[in-house]
């Protein structure tokens, strides 16, 4: 009986830690993070990867206007768009996989966004990205997918409205195929026009029509664009195929119409395109399988959205993708290892950094916290609560929120070096930016003229910090063992890329949220002096 109660004492005691550490959000010095200022600044970084003209708004002051004649030599007007990350090619793959992942969380954490008053300029930054895929989408079977070259424009280091680089622009279409991009700028106008549907439901019945039309060429005319644009292999290549994209872009189809036939693409086509055959350990803007699988979890048939509207075969497909989905969280958690190793297990650095390869880790991590934050509330939703691994270990959903809480955490200094890896967040982060723009003196301070080799010269092997601070931007970060190195030439860790931070606008919001609550609760706790 004794030691009942010793046991029982010591479970108390453990569960009481653990409740501490899950709600403890603190910084490296043990501050509380401020969620609120992070959500904030990371939408102006979003200002910062403008191309094209410059709107009156425009918050960050050392950008100015650029790539104001992309796609004249064309025929076909191409100015605006985003640079993906130091340089100054427009990549449409990358590009849409940010606007997907921006809709993404407005659609899940919108109302946190609103109450944080940050809704119009989060609707501003999908906005630049969808207006510059209208104009990109020239024909139904017609999409412009890349704007310069990037092995010119790694040999300058410029700012963006000095360019001297070619902005040659490529294209996909019905005899040079691009499933991939043409599919993933389905999915993220698709995303997108829900995300419009109320404020401008014409804007969103016209991003819906493109989606529709965009999904039926990546249908249609398959192939991968790196096949039909030898640009793009050394930078964007698509290593996963296109097939993820496909069902990918149909499930956001299906989540924006309703229409059954999306649905059934999805299950019919699970196989035969790996969506519930590849048990994957990471989601970024090329491998989307994961992100496929809990999408598709989210209307399998233990889920309360669409109970009971399944056919039998419908029902043993989905939950085939939630089981999926399961893994990959379950890698997350390192809760696989029964059955298949460590390949099963995502690595986890001393920190407790999710650790997936050495070039910008920390789009992984990102990503993966979304996910799981994602999939925790799709659970608390259908009133589940644990997830159940391979080789029969559970986790709880709380869990599951937990672990992506503390992604988000180490990003913003809870992590061995006390650095956050969001720019212009907290006391310390990085200061020399692998990023032309915000290396080299403000075009509206100076003027004159610089060029490749001077930028190179005069700019990029300084080692003082960088003339302008790249807010928002969260960087490739550190490697498996915490450490990283802040200098510019070090690109593989101070690289920063909008798919970095686009998942992060999502889950600032809902921590803000949490946050806020907590502090409520004490405070009414305080009160009745409970």
């Amino acid at each position: 009986r004794l030691g009942a109660v010793l046991l029982l004492v010591l479970l108390l005691i453990a569960a009481t830690a653990a409740a501490a550490e899950g709600s403890k959000s603190g910084s490296g010095d043990g501050k509380a993070h401020n969620y609120e200022e992070a959500l904030r600044k990371s939408l102006l970084y979003f200002e910062a990867q403008r191309s094209g003209r410059l709107p009156h708004g425009q918050r960050v002051p050392w950008r100015d206007h650029s790539g104001l004649t992309d796609g004249l030599e064309q025929g076909v007007d191409l100015v605006g768009g985003y640079y993906d990350a130091g340089d100054h090619v427009k990549f449409g793959l990358p590009m849409a996989f940010t606007v997907t992942m921006l809709s993404w969380s407005m659609l899940e954490y919108g109302a946190d966004v609103a109450a944080a008053g940050e809704l119009a300029h989060a609707l501003e930054a999908i906005k630049w990205g969808t207006d510059y895929f209208i104009k990109a989408h020239t024909q139904p079977d017609e999409l412009w997918a890349e704007v310069g070259d990037g092995d010119t424009d790694h040999y300058c280091w410029q700012r963006p409205e000095d360019m001297t680089t070619s902005r040659q622009a490529y294209k996909v279409d019905r005899d040079h195929p691009g499933s991939d991009v043409a599919g993933e700028t389905a999915a993220a106008m698709a995303a997108a026009s829900m995300v419009f549907r109320k404020s401008n439901p014409h804007y969103a019945h016209l991003l819906l029509h493109h989606a529709q039309q965009l999904f039926e060429f990546a249908d249609g005319y398959r192939g991968q664009y790196d096949s039909s644009i030898a640009e793009v292999k050394s930078y964007y290549a698509s290593v996963s195929g296109y097939k993820d994209e496909l069902l990918w872009a149909a499930l956001w189809l299906h989540r924006a119409t309703g229409k059954p036939g999306y649905l059934d693409y999805v299950v019919d086509n699970a196989h035969d395109f790996g969506g519930t055959g590849w048990a994957i350990t990471e989601f970024s803007w090329d491998v989307k399988y994961a992100g496929v699988q809990i999408l598709a979890a989210r209307v399998s048939p233990t889920s309360l959205l669409l109970r009971g509207e399944h056919t039998a075969e419908q029902k043993r497909t989905l939950e085939r993708y939630q089981a999926k989905a399961e893994h990959y969280v379950c890698a997350c958690l390192g809760r696989n290892a029964q059955a298949g190793g460590e390949d099963a297990n995502v690595e986890r650095s001393p920190g407790g950094m999710l650790y997936i390869r050495q070039w910008n880790n920390m789009q992984y991590v990102t990503n993966a916290a979304f996910l799981l934050s994602t999939y925790a509330d799709y659970l608390a939703e259908a009133g589940v609560g644990t997830v159940t691994c391979a080789g029969g270990e559970t986790a709880g959903a709380g869990e599951v929120a937990a672990l992506a809480r503390a992604q988000v955490d180490y990003v913003l200094g809870t992590n061995p070096r006390g650095v956050s890896y969001l720019v212009g967040y907290g006391a310390k982060y990085p200061a020399r930016v692998h990023h032309r723009a915000a290396s080299i003196v403000p075009y509206k301070h100076s003027k004159q003229f610089i060029g490749c080799s001077q930028g190179f010269e005069h700019w990029f092997g300084r080692r003082s910090s960088n003339p302008n601070v790249l807010v928002g931007a969260i960087v490739g970060g550190p490697d498996r063992r915490d450490r990283f190195r802040d200098n510019r030439d070090n690109y593989m860790q101070t690289e920063a890329c909008t798919y970095n931070t686009a998942p992060m606008v999502g889950m600032f919001a809902k921590l803000n949220r949490m946050a806020r609550e907590e502090r409520e609760r004490r405070a009414a706790t305080a009160r009745s002096g409970t």
